[in-house]
């Protein structure tokens, strides 16, 4: 009888250890693979057939397919360069370049996925419409108040998340550095 009760009590807690863990590894992004360039993170393999199980797991709960490596890359950002959370009440500016891409996208969601409400109905920028420097850079200000230029408001939102799709790009499996793929930079200028 006390073996029976102290397999089935091992059983519960490695059930309970193992569940938690997969829990906390596809709401954190836990997903093998990732590649960091700055504040900006993929994971290239996840539109592949060699995706992790997690990444697999994570498309599954999440129901939003990934970018497959043969099409592009998406990367995301959080935070900022410094490892501030994005805050839709603070005005924030991506400055630079993207890597070299046929087309790309930026585009502003809550953490949950959705995009995120404004007044203006404007979620996001393309390469094709994005007014660059003479240089081809280019500056975008992120925030609730309206800014001249490139300007993508928040709503006001607490967190968000940045989402760059580069399609038809040599970025992916085998960049490891930022010199090989320069990314734009996330600074945080001023917060109420």
């Amino acid at each position: 009888m006390r073996l029976l009760f102290g397999s089935l009590f091992a059983f519960a807690v490695a059930t309970v250890v193992g569940l938690g863990a997969t829990y906390l590894a596809l709401t954190r992004g836990a997903a093998f693979g990732a590649l960091t360039i700055g504040a900006w993170t993929a994971w290239p393999k996840t539109g592949t057939a060699e995706a992790d199980p997690y990444a697999r797991a994570n498309i599954s709960r999440t129901g939003q397919l990934a970018v497959g490596l043969g099409d592009g890359v998406s990367f995301s950002a959080k935070t900022d360069d410094k490892g501030k959370p994005l805050d839709g009440r603070c005005d924030v500016v991506l400055d630079g370049i993207t890597p070299t891409a046929r087309f790309w996208t930026l585009t502003l969601y809550t953490p949950d996925g959705q995009l995120v409400a404004n007044s203006v109905n404007r979620f996001g920028f393309s390469s094709q419409e994005i007014v660059r420097r003479a240089d081809g850079s280019f500056q975008i200000a992120v925030g609730p108040r309206a800014s001249p230029g490139n300007w993508l408001p928040t709503g006001g939102t607490e967190r968000y998340v940045l989402i760059l799709r580069l399609y038809d790009t040599a970025v992916g499996v085998s960049t490891r550095a930022g010199r090989e793929a320069p990314m734009p930079t996330i600074i945080t200028r001023s917060c109420p």
